[in-house]
């Protein structure tokens, strides 16, 4: 009897000691046993956890989640860039016809003329403090022409700094280039909006036509033109809604206008007349050769 009833104490005791072993493997698989740091709260634990591969997908709007910061995805992202350019606005009514027109010089005469422009905040960054201001159109291609950019009820104000010119635009709003010819001669004018022709809309070039000023004659350029009939108006816009961005997916030379001007061959644009005029002013009524003396 008495080895029996050893033999089922011990039996018992083994028993006992399976069950809190199993006891305990089953209470950690329950209980996250990680340890928090010394010293941080249970908030901050998820800051101080390693990132997950890139790969593995994130929810964008965890508040509080630093490890997107850090992501390869997050550094790629290109962020917004600020400021102004143009966008391709409501169509507005303007009929375009034609007239051969052969240019005096490929080279614009004057030079190309340039106008940036920008929300405030950038136009004050890029004149600094030394600048004087101006109002109405402007001189280019030596006097043959004046030009500005027109938008509610004028020509918007100049900021003259450094041989350059700004302008300040208004988030929405139309605007038209304003150019005017002082001369007694037809002109050429070549114009491009954020480095885009306004005749087509493709990448601006001097090679490209122009249009046609009578004398003394004011146009407003109002848009990009898009068909004979009708063209789409400027309207300034933040970069990633412009028309340069959208179509050409480019925005290296947005808040620029540029204008180039040209002469007709064989006319004096100030006089109106044929350009060798100086010549005939100096025509001789006698051009017989000198007598030669008889030996």
């Amino acid at each position: 009897m008495k080895v029996k009833e050893s033999g089922l104490r011990n039996g018992l005791r083994v028993l006992l000691v399976g069950l809190g072993v199993g006891w305990l493997i089953l209470l950690n698989s329950c209980v996250n046993i990680d340890p928090v740091p010394s010293g941080a709260v249970s908030g901050e634990i998820s800051r101080n956890l390693p990132i997950r591969d890139s790969s593995s997908p994130r929810s964008l709007d965890s508040p509080g989640d630093n490890a997107l910061a850090a992501s390869p995805e997050y550094f790629r992202k290109p962020s917004p860039r600020p400021g102004y350019a143009t966008s391709w606005g409501p169509s507005l009514p303007s009929r375009m016809t034609y007239s051969s027109f052969r240019r005096s010089n490929d080279t614009p005469h004057g030079g190309i003329s340039s106008v940036f422009y920008n929300d405030k905040g950038g136009v004050d960054e890029m004149i600094g403090r030394d600048y004087y201001t101006s109002t109405g159109r402007k001189r280019a291609a030596n006097g043959l022409v004046e030009w500005g950019m027109r938008s509610g009820f004028g020509i918007l104000r100049s900021y003259h700094s450094k041989g350059k010119r700004y302008v300040v635009g208004r988030r929405n709003a139309k605007y038209s280039i304003s150019v005017k010819n002082n001369s007694r001669s037809r002109l050429e004018v070549v114009v491009s909006v954020d480095g885009l022709d306004v005749v087509d809309g493709k990448p601006a070039s001097l090679r490209k036509r122009g249009y046609i000023l009578s004398p003394e004659q004011t146009i407003e350029i109002r848009g990009w033109r898009s068909s004979e009939e009708e063209v789409a108006s400027f309207m300034f816009s933040p970069v990633v809604g412009s028309y340069t961005h959208l179509k050409h997916g480019e925005t290296r030379n947005i808040g620029v206008v540029g204008l180039a001007v040209f002469t007709e061959r064989g006319i004096d644009p100030w006089s109106g007349r044929a350009a060798d005029g100086h010549h005939r002013f100096s025509a001789s009524p006698f051009a017989e050769s000198p007598l030669r003396r008889a030996r």
